[in-house]
């Protein structure tokens, strides 16, 4: 018998190949193009596909469909699903901290306190969905024999711009609200670090939330900025990741067809956030009833 011990092939990894998430797939750019994704010290991470303006018509189209099943849902229920992305992230922390780190040039440690904060962020806004209506809503006090309540309802098809800095908790700081509150969103991703918000992506294909909801995009973000700025089928946009150039250019297309705008400000996204960006993309509808009473002597029907 040989005492020599056999020599094994070195393994080649699997690279992975980044994909959009548009209507609960995962296509490739129409255009074909992607971009070098590389990390704070310049060494090639990945290639990212680069979206076009047809991939943002199509998100659209994709968020409109979703939105009447996700608007009509219960809000208990949005909180159930939301609360089940956390659980997915939780199950896919690891793989989180790894691309945090590699994308914002962070240490292991910190990156983790980041992906922990961004998780317990989808907790956050989760138990908000069924209480934010009786925040915002209520009873007005009216001058006749009515009641006159009013009631919060989500704004539509909400594109956002992700902060540019914080490639996963600015992110869900700004997406979770978007649906928690019955909208459903089209996201440019972050230009220099989208990878963690496509692999959110792959979370959201895989938890509870209806293809079409959430549609995440690559690419450059005035690009992509300016169809979504000036698409008649988007009702808001929020500017959090924009430049002040920029966020001048598309407020002024967004006032084609009177979209809500948020725009961008200085924004501390490990501090717990209030209710804002919740309030930012909801209408209110104010019902008036008669209360039967028919004169001040109090007599009724």
């Amino acid at each position: 018998m040989s005492d020599k011990t056999e020599k094994t092939e070195p393994r080649l990894s699997v690279f992975k190949t980044y994909k959009l998430y548009v209507g609960g797939k995962f296509p490739r750019s129409e255009s074909g193009r992607v971009y070098e994704v590389t990390d704070s010290k310049g060494n090639w991470l990945a290639n990212a596909p680069q979206s076009s303006r047809k991939d943002a018509r199509d998100a659209v189209v994709a968020a409109r469909k979703a939105f009447g099943g996700w608007s009509g849902a219960t809000a208990y229920n949005r909180g159930q699903v939301l609360y089940r992305v956390a659980e997915m992230l939780e199950g896919r922390r690891e793989q989180f901290v790894r691309e945090v780190a590699e994308a914002e040039g962070l240490s292991k440690a910190k990156a983790a306190s980041v992906v922990d904060a961004a998780i317990d962020r989808w907790v956050w806004y989760a138990g908000w969905t069924d209480k934010i209506a009786q925040v915002v809503g209520g009873a007005n006090p009216v001058a006749g024999p009515y009641f006159n309540l009013s009631s919060p309802e989500p704004t539509g098809v909400v594109a956002v711009l992700a902060p540019q800095d914080s490639s996963f908790l600015g992110l869900v700081s700004v997406l979770a609200p978007v649906i928690a509150t019955g909208n459903t969103a089209v996201v440019v991703a972050s230009a220099k670090a989208p990878l963690p918000a496509l692999s959110l992506g792959e979370v959201l294909a895989t938890s509870d939330v209806p293809g079409g909801v959430v549609n995440i995009l690559s690419g450059a973000t005035a690009e992509l900025g300016a169809p979504l700025a000036a698409h008649q089928d988007v009702n808001a946009i929020d500017l959090a990741g924009a430049g002040a150039e920029l966020a001048k250019e598309l407020e002024i297309a967004a006032a084609d067809n009177l979209k809500r705008v948020l725009r961008p400000q200085p924004v501390d996204y490990s501090a717990t956030p209030g209710i804002d960006r919740m309030t930012a993309f909801l209408e209110t509808k104010t019902v008036w009833h008669p209360t039967g009473a028919l004169g001040a002597s109090g007599s009724s029907y």
